[in-house]
């Protein structure tokens, strides 16, 4: 029953929060999202004790066509559940002094956002999994919509319209992935869909309708034309929801969705799939080093890691999914930490043109310092948490293929290149007229940074206790992948 209370205990704090007004609505949100955050401990403390009422339930729900009401965590769900759970407080802490119309219902939404993932990473019914995809770009599409940072309105009515559709159109392939699996299954649980015998042709079609849901997801290059604008456009605590826990749902499906339940295609179309991953970490690099906005770096810098992590995922070896589950974990804090330094920056200034930055470090010494260890980390420096998950895919995919890993380990040199030039220009030298009263971190700003920077260290000293918690559910993934 603690599970049911770590799904659905978001829902009604939007509600919650919706009834409780605009003055009060982001102090209400915030609160009841840390009450989320211990209930999400309690269920690991339940999930090391092997007490299985407390992490799974199952119901009956349709008779026919069957459907199950199915939730459940394994060290893979919770972990995801803890990365949403631990990030949903911070980010609404960033937002907390901030003005926003129409408080209320911008909270309501973020905590109704939460409840979708959560559902997402718990849920083992392949319908019921379905349900909680489609809610949670609810959502967000009105989060980035009606509370977006760009000033042009009909562009970014234009940005988050292609975002929606884009999603929308994978979800309708991953529909019918499911569809046709019922037919042979009679049914969509995990259990039923694990080891089904497919014949190849039927795998290769089930491969590409759920290749495609996840790919735009996540994104993979080529279905990756809506993030930069997206994240642009969205304000910050829509672009965190995204780079930090949303795309995590495509990362986390491939993992639970795709590699079990189609392992022949798996292994025919993964040369294509690991090719245009290592597209994207380049492709994604290279636009970086040349972006003068600082969001849309932070964007093209976000495809750049996710291919990464796709491309360890799909070697198939212990490494490679030990590498995509550390580092989904840090992409996850790492961006967030990122977005929130670039809100900052904009709320001080009003741009985040990197050309018009400069000398922010001669004012804001602590905010530069929480920056440089945010960027540090997303370099993977050793120490920090990205370090060995990054290690991880690089020989996991190394393992796959000599020269494909040496590509893929470009992303290290590249990220280097311009996250550390992206600093340099923006904290470094002489301050200007837009920088020179820059003001320093305030308390509410600092105990944002405060859980990240603990976090990045901690895990970068210390990832065993990830990888014990995960290793059986990676486990099962690989025996069901290399049948």
């Amino acid at each position: 029953m603690l599970l049911l209370l770590v799904l659905f205990f978001p829902l009604v704090a939007a509600l919650l929060t919706f009834l409780s007004g605009n003055k009060l609505a982001g102090k209400v949100a915030l609160g009841l999202s840390v009450v989320e955050l211990a209930a999400s401990l309690l269920l690991v403390k339940s999930y090391r004790m092997g007490d299985a009422a407390s992490i799974s339930f199952i119901s009956n729900w349709i008779s026919n066509p069957h459907i199950v009401f199915h939730v459940a965590t394994d060290g893979l769900s919770l972990l995801m559940v803890l990365l949403t759970t631990f990030l949903v407080p911070i980010i609404l802490l960033s937002s907390i002094n901030k003005p926003v119309d129409n408080d209320r219902s911008f909270y309501a939404l973020v905590l109704f956002m939460q409840f979708a993932l959560i559902g997402v990473f718990v849920s083992m019914d392949g319908f019921l999994y379905y349900i909680f995809w489609e809610l949670a770009l609810i959502p967000i599409y009105f989060i980035a919509l009606l509370w977006g940072n760009g000033k042009d309105q009909a562009f970014r009515s234009r940005a988050v319209f292609k975002f929606f559709i884009y999603t929308l159109a994978g979800s309708l392939f991953m529909l019918l992935a499911f569809i046709y699996l019922y037919q042979y299954a009679g049914g969509f649980g995990v259990n039923e869909l694990y080891g089904l015998n497919l014949s190849d042709k039927e795998q290769a079609l089930i491969f590409w309708a759920f290749f495609i849901a996840f790919a735009i997801k996540i994104p993979i290059f080529p279905f990756h034309t809506w993030q930069p604008d997206t994240y642009k456009e969205a304000p910050t605590v829509g672009t965190m929801l995204l780079a930090g826990i949303m795309l995590k749902m495509g990362l986390y499906s491939l993992l639970r969705w795709l590699l079990p339940v189609v392992p022949h295609a798996v292994a025919t179309f993964t040369p294509i799939v690991i090719v245009l991953c290592v597209i994207g970490i380049i492709y994604g690099s290279v636009i970086a080093i040349k972006q003068g906005e600082l969001k849309k770096l932070l964007a093209y810098s976000s495809l750049a890691h996710v291919g990464l992590i796709a491309a360890g995922t799909f070697a198939l070896t212990n490494e490679g999914l030990q590498g995509a589950v550390v580092q989904m974990l840090a992409h996850g804090v790492n961006v967030v930490g990122l977005f929130f330094a670039a809100e900052i920056i904009y709320r001080r200034t009003g741009t985040n043109d990197i050309s018009q930055l400069g000398g922010i470090r001669n004012v804001a010494p602590i905010f530069a310092t929480c920056f440089m260890i945010v960027v540090l980390a997303s370099v993977a420096l050793p120490t920090t948490n990205a370090f060995i998950g990054e290690f991880l895919l690089i020989y996991g995919t190394y393992q796959y293929n000599t020269y494909l890993g040496a590509a893929a380990g470009l992303t290290i040199i590249l990220g280097a290149v311009y996250m550390l030039r992206m600093y340099q220009k923006t904290m470094l030298g002489e301050t200007n007229a837009l920088t020179a009263g820059f003001t320093d971190l305030t308390l509410s700003e600092m105990l944002v940074f405060a859980p990240i920077i603990t976090v990045i260290f901690v895990f970068g000293v210390y990832p065993k206790p990830i990888m014990d918690m995960v290793q059986p559910a990676l486990d099962t993934i690989l025996n069901f992948a290399t049948k």
